[in-house]
């Protein structure tokens, strides 16, 4: 653009004057209070003669709204307007005639603090000019008379908890920046602190004297904000712990609802992530309800995966289904531009919106596999985590993982792994060579188990019910003695969660349960305030079937200090009756929907001869002969197997364990491949369970 040479000169002086000393007149004169009067600039075009003239005009506003909304805009009438202020402020000018025609007799100008606003935010800034070697100029004033703000953002990058900074606005004026980086700077002090530091830190920050007041400033400044600035101060006053139904958090959704179409991508995503957070109220609700809409409206114009990701993630879980199809088929379409961090990253979006599409994650499935050793140890949890999420259990994904693991046992410390075999364990799966190999890397340093190593480490392998090939006994023993010299320090519900993972693994621990069977334990884990009652109740029979039935001299808990089971409805399994009753050609000849211990359910019932040839019909009442087998059919579904096989998991071991304790022989029919076979099929598999030798 081409400036004309005098409006050229004059946009030097005022740019020159400004940052020697904002608050001096050009007579010499200073200003006492810069919120006693301000005047604004204008550089205005003359009567076109003899080309574009521009000379500077002012107007004098004495209310400080006014103030606030009055914007410097540069009309340059040689090619286009660069920032026209509103018309309805230009129309409130009073034009000074003897200023148009050139005439600088009665020239007063007043530079105040306020020199530009934006229409967009009403945010003090520094004068952007199209003029070559201005910026030059100011880059060379001394560091000592740099802007006040940069002075302000230098001391709070140094503070170090939320007093700090309130300490620090009370020193200084401020403007909507310098609130919203003090709000999240205040959040950002408290990350990595405990919960009592923080609890402590809150609480001199609500007594502070200077927070009522930044909060004050922060209401009337929240309509100036551009608009990334809105998401995070709101972020960081529910962070903080600012009430939700505070004037000022409230104040900053009703602003947040008129701009959301000025949003872009990643202030939408900071303000999904703050609404996630937040609980439900009439702002909270419309502003979600605002969110969607937008989403869906923006989803034809997205061409990226990065930006299709981020409104999937701002969707969230509650979004209807419609809108996660149409967002589903977007990314399927860009499915071919995936790169490796996309398809990692689409594990946790599609958790963070709830939706399991299987073509989407199996296609970000091979991406991985085909990658698993360029992807970071924190990653491949993060996959995991959202799989576990999403109920997603894609073998070659977890068995990919798993040989990754194993392969490279030597460079993964001992946490690292536990952590793999809880998410295994919480997924249903077994990866036997990597739970052999971890035991034999924690056997020489079984010493150095923290209590949340024990803890989990037992959880972990009673989940999948594993059983090591080699060093078992020597593992139990080691594990039980780690888990009993931590008794002091267990609470009861640690205390009754490890023994329970020990009796699934067939170990009694002795000290252990001594512990648990003490009357103020128990009384603790009966508590009707205790949020996991039935849990615990649940879990006590578990160990006391346990000792009845695995170690019958162990001393075990009376039936009368165990609350009675609630009766369960269970119905066999339709098909699997029709089977039986095919094979066997009399109903007479099998007994079903039994239930012994108050606790195991039994599908049917078969006697046989003691070569298991023949069925015999018994009464019911008769006593049990020890001339006969007694065969139990047991119906399971997918979810009491370990993934991709039918090796049982935690409770069905211990029932069929229990079981074969009580004489039966234990036939089991999967019946996620039972539901597949043809009929000839199904008699030949249940015929061969339940007469094998």
């Amino acid at each position: 653009m081409i400036i004309n040479s005098v409006g050229n000169h004059l946009i030097k002086n005022l740019r020159l004057c400004l940052s020697t000393h904002p608050l001096r007149r050009w007579t010499g004169h200073t200003v006492k209070s810069c919120r006693s009067a301000t005047c604004i600039y204008i550089l205005t075009s003359l009567k076109k003669r003899n080309g574009p003239q521009y000379c500077l005009s002012s107007s004098l506003l004495n209310t400080w709204p006014e103030r606030r909304m009055c914007l410097v805009s540069i009309r340059l009438y040689s090619g286009k307007i660069q920032r026209r202020r509103p018309k309805a402020a230009v129309e409130n000018q009073a034009e000074d005639w003897n200023t148009h025609t050139g005439r600088n007799e009665d020239l007063s100008v007043l530079l105040a603090p306020h020199f530009s606003q934006s229409v967009e935010t009403g945010r003090s800034h520094q004068l952007e000019l199209p003029v070559e070697n201005f910026n030059a100029e100011w880059d060379n004033v001394s560091p000592t008379k740099r802007s006040s703000q940069e002075m302000f953002f230098e001391q709070l990058s140094k503070c170090n908890s939320p007093s700090d900074v309130l300490d620090l606005v009370s020193e200084s004026t401020l403007t909507w920046k310098m609130i919203s980086n003090s709000l999240t700077t205040m959040w950002e002090t408290t990350k990595k602190m405990s919960e009592d530091q923080k609890h402590y830190e809150r609480r001199l920050m609500f007594e502070h004297p200077v927070f009522e007041k930044m909060c004050q400033e922060a209401m009337r400044e929240a309509r100036f904000m551009k608009f990334i600035d809105l998401s995070y101060s709101l972020l960081a006053l529910v962070k903080i712990g600012v009430s939700q139904r505070s004037r000022l958090v409230q104040t900053l959704l009703r602003v947040t609802q008129e701009r959301l179409n000025e949003f872009d991508e990643r202030a939408l995503s900071v303000l999904a992530n703050c609404l996630q957070q937040m609980e439900s109220c009439k702002n909270v609700e419309a502003l979600r309800g605002g969110l969607r809409l937008l989403m869906e409206q923006r989803v034809p114009e997205i061409k990226t995966v990065i930006a299709l990701q981020t409104t999937m993630r701002c969707v969230g879980k509650d979004a209807p289904l419609p809108l996660k199809k149409k967002l589903e088929r977007k990314a399927l379409s860009l499915v071919s531009e995936f790169t490796l961090p996309n398809a990692q990253h689409m594990f946790g979006t599609l958790a963070a919106m709830g939706h399991r599409s299987h073509l989407l994650l199996k296609a970000c499935t091979n991406k991985v596999v085909e990658n698993i050793h360029c992807i970071p140890y924190w990653r491949l949890v993060h996959i995991l985590q959202s799989c576990k999420d999403l109920q997603y259990r894609d073998p070659s994904l977890l068995q990919a993982i798993g040989d990754h693991l194993a392969s490279n046992l030597d460079i993964w410390q001992l946490k690292q792994l536990i952590t793999f075999l809880l998410l295994f364990g919480d997924l249903g799966y077994r990866h036997v060579e990597l739970m052999d190999a971890y035991i034999e890397k924690v056997l020489p340093v079984s010493e150095s188990l923290t209590l949340k190593d024990v803890l989990y480490t037992l959880r972990a392998y009673s989940q999948v019910n594993h059983q090591p090939k080699r060093h078992r006994e020597q593992f139990l023993d080691i594990l039980t003695g780690m888990f009993e010299s931590y008794l002091p320090r267990l609470t009861p519900l640690d205390l009754l969660r490890g023994v329970h993972h020990l009796c699934l693994m067939g170990n009694v621990p002795k000290a252990a349960l001594r512990k648990l069977f003490e009357e103020d334990v128990l009384s603790e884990l009966h508590s009707t305030a205790n949020p996991y009652r039935e849990r615990n109740t649940q879990l006590l029979q578990h160990i006391n079937l346990c000792l009845e039935l695995d170690h019958p001299s162990h001393p075990r808990l009376a039936d009368s200090s165990l609350e009675k089971p609630s009766d369960r409805k269970v119905c066999v399994n339709s098909e699997v009756q029709r089977a039986v009753y095919g094979i066997l050609g009399d109903s007479s000849l099998y007994q079903q929907g039994l239930v012994l211990k108050n606790e195991y359910f039994i599908d049917f019932e078969i006697t046989l001869d003691q070569e298991r040839k023949n069925v015999i019909s018994l009464p019911q009442n008769e006593d049990i002969r020890h001339d006969v087998r007694r065969v139990a059919v047991l119906c399971a579904p997918i979810s009491a197997f370990c993934l991709g096989t039918t090796h049982p998991k935690d409770k069905l071991a211990m029932k069929i364990r229990h079981l074969e304790a009580l004489g039966y022989h234990i036939a089991v029919v999967p019946e996620h491949k039972f539901g597949k076979l043809s009929e000839d099929e199904r008699f030949t598999f249940l015929r061969s369970m339940i007469f094998a030798e």
